[in-house]
């Protein structure tokens, strides 16, 4: 598959709806890709005889799951670093206002089987009462409803949680840069972080790290959340040592507000969990967002997750505790939300 094909399908991917080739080709000259609508129908028939798209006359094309599964392999060598670009893109999307709690945070898609939904939200309870949570707000959803622009698949459940970058684009809206340099495994003792115990550099690799930890069986967040001697996820940050005690001040507001995922701010020039920091820099450890997720794969419960999924208004999700005293419909959750 070539980088044109590769575009197309992957826009293809991010539409709900059935597209048409004008509706493509204006977007892919959004992407720096200048093409006719006559070139990308030319492009779209070897796609179709590929099996990646389904034909819907003259409506246009549909991408199939063999079309998703090629994209998740194609092109290995040009996904390096796509995770810290996207990073840097959802950042700056973020638009969460502080004073008023309302605007776009950055969330987790995880599905799990609509069978577990009750054991689930029984091991969820105490994460999200522990200091091992960005934040007790979430969504949940039904199959065939959406969270964002992720529709939940057949026998599942979905589940949105706040994602780590969020905190990211609350920095950069208040004048304060932040590098995202790795994502890790945090040791604890007796519920305190003591080190890192495994980092993966989000400039050098194509999938997000927290992810390949939770499939890996590498975390203990089960026991860290119980106070006894566990491993969680956790990404690890630098900011420059002028901004400290803006951070500090924000970081103070965050936890007021109810986003608690600042773990940890280190000392100028000082290694924080054993991991050294560039000249002129702190660093800043930041509570994974899919700890949660975590907890449900320890306890047998299989996931499927997407780290950093989609754009999602603070306002629509829910404290985790309004969850539990029934089962909840779609329906239910968004009046809650409201």
């Amino acid at each position: 598959m070539n980088k044109t094909l590769h575009a197309i399908l992957s826009l293809l991917d991010k539409c709900s709806t059935i597209t048409g080739s004008r509706e493509l080709s204006r977007k892919l000259t959004k992407h720096g890709v200048e093409l006719t609508e006559r070139t990308v129908r030319y492009y779209l028939k070897q796609l179709d005889s590929k099996g990646y798209t389904e034909v819907f006359g003259k409506e246009g094309r549909r991408i199939t799951a063999r079309g998703r599964e090629e994209l998740r392999h194609a092109l290995v060598s040009d996904k390096i670093g796509f995770v810290i670009s996207r990073i840097e893109t959802l950042s700056y999307l973020t638009t969460l206002d502080l004073a008023s709690m309302e605007g776009d945070v950055i969330l987790n898609i995880s599905w799990f089987p609509r069978k577990n939904l009750r054991k689930a939200l029984e091991l969820l309870k105490p994460v999200f009462l522990s200091p091992f949570v960005m934040s007790d707000r979430v969504i949940l959803a039904e199959e065939g409803e959406e969270i964002g622009d992720a529709r939940v698949p057949k026998g599942m459940v979905g589940l949105g949680t706040i994602c780590s970058v969020t905190i990211n684009g609350i920095f950069l809206k208040a004048g304060i840069p932040v590098a995202s340099r790795y994502g890790g495994v945090v040791e604890t003792m007796e519920g305190k972080p003591r080190r890192f115990l495994s980092l993966i550099s989000y400039a050098g690799s194509s999938l997000d790290p927290l992810e390949l930890f939770i499939k890996s069986k590498m975390t203990a967040v089960s026991e860290a959340v119980a106070g006894r001697n566990g491993s969680i996820l956790a990404s690890f940050r630098e900011i420059p040592i002028v901004c400290l005690d803006k951070a500090a001040r924000l970081a103070r507001t965050l936890e007021e507000r109810g986003i608690r995922g600042i773990l940890m701010i280190g000392s100028p020039n000082h290694p924080l969990l054993e991991v050294p920091v560039n000249i002129d820099k702190a660093g800043i450890v930041i509570i994974g967002g899919l700890n949660p997720v975590a907890v449900l794969e320890e306890h047998g419960i299989a996931t499927v997750s997407k780290a950093m999924s989609t754009l999602f208004e603070y306002s629509q999700l829910v404290p985790f505790k309004q969850l539990m005293p029934y089962l909840p419909s779609p329906e239910k959750i968004r009046s809650l939300a409201r």
